[in-house]
C-alpha cells in the first residue's frame, strides 16, 4: 500500500466520494452538492493508493477559532489499517488552536475517543431530516 495523501480539491471523481459515502452507511447527496461541500470547506484531505482514491475528510471553520470534521470516510477493503486516524491527525493539524466538534455515525464514537473527541452534554441539532436521524441513532 502506497498511500499518497492530498489536500486540494483539484481532479477529484466526485461520484466516488458519493459512492464511497454510500457504500459505508454515511449522508450521501450528488456528485455535484458534494463537490460544492468540500469546495466550500476550510480544508480536505483525500487518501489515495496509488491511483486510486480510497478515503476523504474535510472540516468547516470560522478560521479563528472553531471547526467541524464532516464527510471522514474511508473505503470498507482499507478500513482497520490506520487511514480514518490518518485523516483526522491531517486535518487536525490544519486545526491547532481551534475546538473542534463532529457527529460520529452511531458505533463510531470509540474511534473518535481514541482521537481525543470527548462526548458532549449540551450538543443540539436541527437536522432536515429529523425522523431518519433519530431512528439511524443520532438523536433522542
Amino acid at each position: 500500500m502506497n498511500i499518497l495523501v492530498k489536500t486540494d480539491t483539484a481532479d477529484i471523481d466526485w461520484q466516488a466520494i458519493a459512492d464511497t459515502l454510500k457504500s459505508v452507511g454515511m449522508a450521501h447527496f450528488s456528485a455535484e452538492k458534494h463537490k460544492a461541500a468540500f469546495e466550500a470547506s476550510y480544508c480536505t484531505i483525500f487518501l489515495y493508493d496509488e491511483e486510486a482514491l480510497i478515503g476523504f475528510g474535510r472540516a468547516l471553520s470560522d478560521g479563528a477559532y472553531q471547526a467541524a470534521l464532516y464527510d471522514i470516510a474511508v473505503l470498507k477493503n482499507y478500513q482497520g489499517k490506520g487511514l480514518g486516524k490518518l485523516i483526522v491527525e491531517e486535518l487536525l493539524k490544519r486545526l491547532q488552536g481551534f475546538n473542534v466538534i463532529l457527529y460520529a455515525s452511531p458505533g463510531k464514537e470509540m474511534f473518535y475517543e481514541k482521537q481525543g473527541f470527548r462526548k458532549m452534554k449540551t450538543a443540539m441539532a436541527c437536522f432536515v431530516h429529523r425522523d431518519a436521524m433519530t431512528e439511524r441513532g443520532f438523536t433522542e
